[in-house]
């Protein structure tokens, strides 16, 4: 995860996502296990193509994310990143995200002198620190409330 390895989608490409999305959305039939999808080649034939919902419905936010204007990467779930990598994902420097591997906040392992996290693992921690930062705001707002301050 480079920063911005990707471009940003240009204005033009923004609008036509977003357009897509919508039509996608309102066609992904969220019954079915697949459907199908028809796309036109450069022949202009019309091709059937037997996709799983699951799929469409990841089209469907991916064409969301870029008709927003942002940047969109997929990760598997699986993969293995570098500290750069995650420390990027998690939006904080390199050497901050080296302190919470040194203080085993996160699992890692090594390869040669690298380190390695489990994209699974680093989503599993941030979303326990999510979820201590909501308390934490769940907390205030009930003492803001019993001293009557207002907010």
């Amino acid at each position: 995860m480079s920063a911005l390895s990707n471009p940003l989608p240009t204005q033009e490409e923004a609008i036509l996502a977003k357009l897509s999305s919508r039509e996608l959305a309102a066609y992904v039939e969220t019954q079915a296990s697949t459907q199908k999808v028809s796309l036109t080649g450069k022949d202009g034939k019309a091709h059937q193509v037997e996709v799983p919902v699951s799929a469409l419905r990841l089209l469907v936010d991916i064409l969301t994310e870029l008709g927003d204007g942002n940047m969109v990467k997929l990760i598997p779930v699986h993969a293995e990143m570098t500290t750069q990598e995650a420390a990027d994902a998690m939006n904080m420097s390199r050497p901050s995200f080296i302190k919470l591997l040194d203080e085993n906040k996160l699992p890692f392992h090594r390869v040669g002198n690298r380190r390695k996290v489990k994209y699974s693992d680093l989503m599993a921690y941030k979303q326990a620190i999510d979820q201590k930062r909501l308390q934490a705001l769940d907390d205030l707002s009930a003492l803001d409330q019993s001293l009557n301050l207002g907010y």
